[in-house]
């Protein structure tokens, strides 16, 4: 079955075979992370033929999925892509969970044996290996560590290293887009990697959720309980998402206590702490609390700038330095933002032909910073300013050329001119009557400035964040 969108037009004969894997990049950065891992990571692109578009997706649960909760994003990638695109086909290449369970339960009752979703002798169900849901790009190796992250990726390291041994449980917390998957995923890579034969067991809450909802209604819990309860270690992601839902929780508090009980290990991530999540159960609550608890903030500007270097040389560019202080300075604290936006750079770069230069970003990445804009006032950005100089917001504007004054009014200015929409001669009249060039001389200056000095970069990136 396909999925049509009749009115895009066709183009010419598509040079790029990574159609869909440019619209899982894109999708990337605008789902949760759990969302991607679960629903799109492990979808594949099959070929790109006078505008059909064929996908490989692991089962039907999935494509059904995809086509309820993603068609409207899908689209507007294709249109922002620019890809020629008028139809999707999923293409399921494996039974479904659904399909293997109602084949278990059937098998279970008659007797008989079944290949996909059941052992044959046993008869109980096949949940799929850990080592399929894990994306193998996030590793330790590929994780930037910077002062915002550094005690999660130390916790998360300890427990790859000493499974029960370290922090039981790990329960690690911060924002969306922060990294907080990346962990997951990289512990439970390390494990299977140098643990042979531990039972590793990674899942989300919404699929935990779903699983247990398809084991009650086909009779089946026994089964759901061997596989979840047999782990040596379970790694959940999202449990926020069962906040608020009782029988989840019910069933995940029982799971807990019997891995907890034997030494195994667990570790968890949320959007929230533990005492910040309404609908959360008070004895989930405290279980929560008893191991360590970490979070991962939003990245600094260094760690900002080295994840972009890492991104740049996984995809083979050169990125210029104007470009990286531009991309890192305008994204605010998500690091799949941070990474889209350099996916977003590539692209248009292949698909245009054009290089990677400053201009260009700008253009390309306009949308990061438009709907911040308006908001801030000049008067602010100078009580900001002033503040980090010990100045007054008056003395920013004297006809003074000591270095006391002229240096943070250049950084003013250099502000002002990149957080709102004021015209250099708006901007000379706000500094007490300065004529545009020496506006644009300060501005030039301190763009110069900003090309080697850190300081300068953390002082900028500082009050930005304060001002939003």
């Amino acid at each position: 079955m396909s999925l049509l969108f009749a009115f895009w037009p066709r183009t010419r004969v598509y040079g790029l075979g990574d159609a869909w894997d440019r619209i899982k990049e894109w999708l990337a950065v605008k789902l949760s992370e759990g969302a991607y891992q679960n629903w799109i990571s492990r979808t594949a692109s099959g070929s790109l033929q006078d505008g059909e578009l064929v996908v490989r997706v692991p089962d039907e649960t999935t494509e059904a999925w995809i086509r309820q909760e993603y068609t409207a994003q899908i689209r507007t990638a294709i249109e922002e892509l620019k890809l020629p695109i008028r139809r999707i086909q999923y293409r399921v290449e494996t039974e479904s969970p659904l399909a293997a369970f109602t084949a278990a339960a059937t098998a279970h009752s008659s007797g008989g044996s079944v290949v996909n979703g059941v052992l044959p002798h046993s008869g109980e169900l096949q949940f799929e290996k850990t080592a399929n849901w894990l994306n193998p790009r996030l590793t330790f190796q590929t994780y930037v560590v910077g002062s915002s992250n550094q005690l999660a990726h130390a916790a998360a390291q300890a427990v790859a290293k000493m499974p029960s041994r370290s922090y039981n449980p790990l329960f690690i917390y911060g924002g969306v887009g922060i990294g907080k998957t990346h962990l997951m995923h990289a512990i439970g890579r390390s494990l299977l990697d140098n643990y042979q034969g531990l039972n590793v067991v990674y899942t989300s809450s919404e699929r935990f959720m779903n699983e247990m909802i398809t084991s009650i209604k086909l009779d089946r819990m026994p089964v759901f309980h061997r596989h979840y309860r047999s782990a040596d270690v379970l790694l959940i992601d999202d449990i926020h998402v069962i906040a608020g839902k009782e029988r989840t929780q019910e069933e995940f508090f029982h799971t807990f206590n019997e891995l907890y009980d034997h030494q195994k290990q667990l570790v968890i991530s949320s959007d929230s702490a533990p005492n910040q999540l309404p609908g959360l159960v008070e004895r989930l609550r405290s279980r929560f609390e008893w191991g360590l608890m970490v979070d991962v903030q939003p990245p600094d500007l260094e760690t900002k700038m080295a994840i972009l270097d890492k991104k740049a040389e996984t995809e083979g560019i050169a990125l210029p330095q104007d470009v990286r202080i531009f991309i890192a300075t305008k994204t605010k604290s998500n690091v799949r933002e941070l990474e889209g936006a350099l996916t977003r750079l590539i692209a248009v770069s292949s698909v245009t032909g054009q290089p990677i230069t400053l201009a260009m970003a700008q253009q390309t990445l306009k949308h990061l910073s438009s709907g911040s804009e308006k908001r801030i006032s000049v008067d602010s950005i100078l009580r900001a300013v002033g503040e980090r100089f010990n100045l007054q917001p008056a003395q920013l504007k004297m006809k003074s050329n000591t270095r006391q004054i002229a240096y943070p009014r250049q950084i003013a200015m250099y502000l002002v001119k990149d957080l709102t929409h004021a015209s250099l001669p708006e901007i000379g009249r706000y500094f007490g009557g300065k004529h545009h060039t020496t506006v644009l001389h300060s501005i030039q200056k301190i763009e110069e400035l900003r090309q080697h000095d850190d300081d300068l970069n953390n002082l900028i990136q500082s009050v930005t964040d304060g001002l939003h």
